[in-house]
């Protein structure tokens, strides 16, 4: 086996990935498709070097497979941002063979653009978060198309809360609604209940797997944070301390506002399109219980309301300003996690 240094850049597909290998001069020595499996991938790679520096661009499978890269071979391997590669690409043109050689360039000359790599156990927390996140998103959906088919049937409301005990009882009886939409309405409830219940089960099991974690501990000591908001920020966050300032964390999360300046005229365009689109809402969600419960955020908010800011704004301004905080914060539990 030769003992040189080769950089390899890894196209993932579900079943078969395209592997370019390339030395130190920018020559490739091969460029092939294998099997999605790490003993057919260390096989292409194994003649032509022992030192492998590897990049995988980011997507579905692509970080279990950059953990079994590391854990059983050895290799260091990176995740590439798409989007930033998308951007660094000079042909409109889109193949595997071209998309592996590029990766496998950009991480010889040290322009990779990367992407954290998660531990399994963050990845696993991960999973359970969203699934809780889709079952909320569900039930929500189920509960507009309820008030829907009550405009459509011009039914009259009853004088009380939406969605309580007493206002679900009104709607299993009302007699405002025709024989059809009778029967969805009760499918949409029982749709609704059982949702309820596996969102239960899911927060359940969220706080079970994060029962003995100090990040979570930390964050939960903080006002306005709850169990959802902690177990959340742990799960898509994960580390605070790979980030190098409590603004780079603001921009991750999405809660940064965009500069679109040119020339003389400077100006905002609102947040940054960027983050996970859950993890912004959170935090949102978060600042708007902040500005009611928290003195010092309180402040903040009421002297952006007195210089005429709308809500939306002052909510996103009392979250970007709260993250960049919480990161000074987290850093002597950093170590801990």
């Amino acid at each position: 086996m030769c003992k040189l240094t080769v950089f390899v850049g890894i196209d993932y597909h579900q079943d078969v990935v395209q592997v370019c290998i390339m030395d130190r001069q920018g020559k490739v020595l091969a460029n092939r498709s294998v099997g999605n499996s790490v003993e057919e991938v260390a096989a292409v790679v194994a003649p032509h070097g022992s030192e492998v520096h590897a990049a995988i661009e980011a997507c579905g499978g692509a970080a279990a497979m950059a953990d079994a890269l590391v854990t059983q071979l050895g290799w260091v391997v990176d995740l590439a941002h798409p989007g930033y590669v998308a951007r660094i690409k000079q042909s409109p043109d889109k193949t595997d063979f071209s998309d592996a050689r590029l990766l496998a360039d950009l991480v010889r000359v040290g322009y990779l653009p990367r992407v954290w790599l998660a531990p399994f156990a963050l990845r696993e927390l991960r999973h359970v978060v969203r699934y809780r996140q889709q079952l909320v998103a569900q039930a929500r959906s189920n509960k507009l198309r309820v008030r829907g088919l009550l405009r459509e049937n011009r039914a009259k409301l009853c004088d009380v809360t939406p969605w309580t005990k007493k206002w679900i009882l009104w709607l299993r009886t009302t007699k405002d609604v025709g024989p059809e939409s009778r029967w969805v309405l009760d499918q949409l409830l029982g749709q609704i209940e059982r949702l309820q219940s596996d969102i239960v089960t899911a927060e359940k099991r969220l706080e079970q797997l994060t029962a003995d974690d100090p990040v979570v501990a930390a964050l939960l000591n903080q006002k306005g944070v709850g169990v959802i908001t902690a177990v959340t920020l742990r799960a898509e966050i994960g580390r605070f301390d790979r980030f190098r300032t409590g603004k780079q964390l603001s921009r991750f999360c999405g809660l940064s506002p965009r500069n679109a300046s040119s020339g003389n005229r400077q100006a905002d365009a609102g947040l940054i399109k960027a983050g996970n689109p859950q993890l912004r809402t959170v935090l949102i969600e978060l600042a708007h219980r902040l500005k009611r419960w928290d003195p010092r955020w309180a402040k903040l908010a009421f002297t952006m309301r007195m210089r005429d800011k709308k809500g939306s704004v002052i909510a996103a301004a009392v979250a970007n300003r709260w993250v960049r905080w919480l990161f000074h914060q987290m850093q002597a539990i950093n170590q801990a996690a």
